[in-house]
């Protein structure tokens, strides 16, 4: 099995992720909105052509392999989004792709992964069957390169592209440089990389409420699992039961506290972009913002808040914009 790679990701390889990004991929959209009269900017990844920000550091990854780890392809493992964003540079680059996805993901990702060619392996995360064993099964089998979601120096650099990009949009409207990034976190792979973008910005990863695992691991300053795996969330994207050690170390040394969203909030902040931006947000995509509208964490003039996904299910979507919670 081919490995991550003995290194640890940097600002300056999250500099060239974006120089590699900016010949092919547009920018996603800078939006001004108004929150509790602050003006925010709400960076719209949903809008990248898999509905997600997961396709940055996919494509970072993908194409520094060699030519001989690219004949022997590659395995990811995700409830949908990175899926997606590995089935579709593995596609333009003609690289085989195997995803480890949850029998339980979202019928919308499952299907648009399969469009974009891409294997998909099933696995029982309700029935508490390891992904990662599956994944690393698959690899050693085939000798193929595992891509993990977050806990890889290339993925972490290509996610932290979001913070450059919003700066560089910041600059062009006449803006000094974000003071705060609030994102939505997983296993703290986009947190890190902005993190390591944006040096000088305070940056605020949000999770959902049960799966708050980054933030109860900043107050306790190690690593710390989700206590409860089994514990139902809608946000498919932020599952992840442990950050990792390459992430923690970047989260550490820059992220001083997280932050915990319930369901209600969520659903808020889903509808509220509807409404405001008329986006589509996925739960998890939601969650930053649902902790700008309830008022925990501040904001300002250069507050930019990341919209990191917008692939849900149009009938769970519809029950959103109906609820009145």
């Amino acid at each position: 099995m081919t490995t991550q790679g003995q290194r640890n990701p940097t600002a300056e390889g999250v500099a060239r992720a974006a120089a590699k990004l900016a010949e092919f991929l547009p920018e996603t959209p800078l939006l001004e909105a108004r929150i509790g009269g602050a003006t925010v900017w709400c960076k719209a990844e949903c809008l990248q052509p898999i509905g997600a920000f997961k396709i940055r550091g996919a494509w970072h990854r993908l194409s520094d392999l060699s030519a001989e780890e690219r004949a022997r392809g590659v395995v990811g493992v995700s409830s949908g989004n990175h899926a997606q964003g590995v089935a579709w540079a593995a596609r333009k680059l003609g690289i085989t792709a195997a995803i480890v996805m949850p029998v339980d993901a979202p019928a919308v990702k499952l299907a648009n992964t399969r469009a974009l060619g891409a294997e998909i392996v099933l696995y029982d995360r309700p029935g508490g069957e390891d992904r990662d064993a599956v994944a690393e099964k698959l690899c050693k089998e085939r000798g193929a390169t595992l891509v993990h979601a977050f806990a890889d120096p290339w993925v972490i650099e290509g996610q932290g592209t979001v913070g450059l990009e919003a700066a560089r949009q910041l600059s062009q409207r006449g803006i000094e440089p974000p003071t705060r990034v609030v994102t939505p976190c997983g296993g703290g792979g986009l947190t890190a990389g902005l993190a390591l973008a944006l040096p000088d910005a305070e940056i605020v990863p949000v999770e959902p409420e049960g799966w708050d695992d980054v933030r109860i691991s900043l107050e306790a300053g190690a690593i710390v699992p989700v206590a409860d795996t089994s514990f139902a969330t809608a946000c498919d994207a932020l599952q992840t039961p442990a950050t990792r050690p390459i992430n923690f170390a970047v989260l550490k040394a820059r992220v001083p506290f997280g932050l915990m969203v319930t369901p209600a909030e969520i659903r808020a902040a889903q509808r509220w972009v509807f409404s405001e931006l008329r986006l589509v947000v996925e739960p998890g995509g939601a969650a930053a913002l649902a902790a700008a509208l309830a008022g925990k964490v501040a904001l300002d003039g250069r507050t930019v808040i990341v919209l990191s996904g917008g692939n849900t299910d149009p009938a769970s979507f519809a029950k959103v914009l109906a609820s009145t919670d």
